[in-house]
């Protein structure tokens, strides 16, 4: 491991936002005694008052927690923060406006780095600038680790390892949620809706840097909007960063056979919510493309703000996965409780602690959680109450 002899097994960046404070409050009741473990962020007085609520709330947890001062802006306080920690988890987002400076340290300082980004264009950019270094230095960066896209990334491993061996396999993802959003999410979301020209042209980048697949075959079509029988309800492409990452751990290891296939849909039960959906996020994109509509549309719900806990006890999610290859079909589950926040805080945070203490496959560079952490992950995941299953077989 990198960096046994630093003061800190993981370091939480950007703590006081909404979804850092669900992450810190989950490391502080459930981190395993002996983690070195700090929050950070550019407010050293609410990083101190978050560290006075963990304490005393969870004495146990949150009676060693460290705070650390770091601004996104300033290179050297990065440079430092990555220097002195195995894992950084930043929640600081959007992460193209904020995240390549954190990105850039960790992979120079042989940091593992995890993130909760869902923007395509970052993820890219990040894999043509940074991927080399970190494995030059061992460094892990690891994006999407909060609903995007572990759900996703590991329930479609989940599924694969379910068929056979050495034939070519198709996945299907269906996503039912009843959650609401924060003003952080809604924030990356209108950015990457105004970006797209320049999402597309970091991808094409991507593809000339990355190398080339030989002998096996892997692919993420967008589909169509149909009737899925198999899940009885209307399937809608979802147009997020999921079949990527998923594309990305197909890529990476041969247990997705010779030709692998992921779609990614949202399950609507009734068509017309279907295409009512379709339509509203026709015009969310249409509208972003405005600067000032786009900033009137940011400022409804500012970064920082989200669901009160108990609309959050009320929400939910189920990801079902219908996964066929070599004469056989599989139907598979994961579902958990309210998916933008406290599982996703939960599964950040085990994400952090998985990277720093548990025994992984060696990887680095820009991986995917498949990659750096697969079964293990998974094994925490479900012992923290989040459902990975078998639904029938055929």
């Amino acid at each position: 491991m990198n960096g046994l002899d630093r003061p800190y097994d993981v370091v939480l960046y950007g703590a006081t936002g909404f979804v850092g404070t669900l992450t810190a409050e989950y490391l502080a009741a459930h981190a395993p005694t002996g983690l070195r473990w700090a929050i950070a962020g550019r407010d050293e007085v609410r990083l101190r008052r978050l560290r006075d609520r963990l304490r005393e709330r969870w004495p146990a947890g949150g009676a060693g927690v460290g705070v650390l001062r770091a601004d996104a802006s300033e290179r050297d306080g990065l440079r430092e923060l990555a220097g002195r920690t195995r894992v950084v988890a930043t929640t600081v987002g959007p992460y193209l406006r904020h995240g390549e400076g954190l990105v850039a340290a960790c992979a120079d300082a042989g940091t593992d780095y995890l993130d909760l980004t869902g923007e395509p264009e970052f993820v890219d950019l990040m894999y043509v600038r940074h991927d080399a270094r970190a494995r030059e230095t061992g460094a892990r960066l690891v994006h999407a680790c909060g609903f995007d896209s572990v759900p996703h990334d590991l329930g479609a491993y989940f599924t694969i390892r379910q068929l056979p061996e050495g034939v070519p396999l198709r996945v299907d993802g269906y996503v039912t949620a009843d959650a609401a959003f924060s003003g952080g999410t809604l924030a990356s979301a209108l950015d990457q809706f105004a970006r797209g020209r320049r999402m597309l042209a970091a991808a094409r980048d991507r593809a000339r840097h990355e190398p080339r697949l030989h002998g096996r075959r892997v692919s993420a079509p967008a589909g169509a909007p149909r009737f899925a029988p198999e899940v009885g309800a209307w399937a809608v492409p979802l147009p997020t960063i999921d079949p990527r990452i998923v594309s990305r751990s197909a890529r990476a290891l041969d247990r997705y056979g010779p030709d692998f296939r992921y779609r990614h849909f949202a399950a609507v039960r009734r068509l017309p919510v279907a295409l009512g959906g379709v339509a509203a996020a026709g015009a969310a994109m249409a509208a972003a493309q405005l600067p000032p509509v786009r900033r009137w549309l940011s400022g409804r719900l500012r970064p920082g703000e989200g669901p009160s806990a108990e609309k959050r006890a009320r929400s939910w999610f189920t990801v079902r996965f219908v996964g066929e290859g070599g004469g056989r079909r599989v139907y598979t589950e994961v579902k958990g409780g309210d998916p933008g926040y406290d599982e996703t805080a939960k599964m950040f945070a085990e994400a952090a602690l998985c990277l720093a203490l548990d025994d992984l496959p060696p990887t680095s560079g820009q991986v995917t959680t498949v990659q750096a952490m697969g079964d293990a992950l998974t094994g925490r995941l479900r012992a923290a109450g989040i459902t990975f299953r078998v639904a029938a077989r055929r």
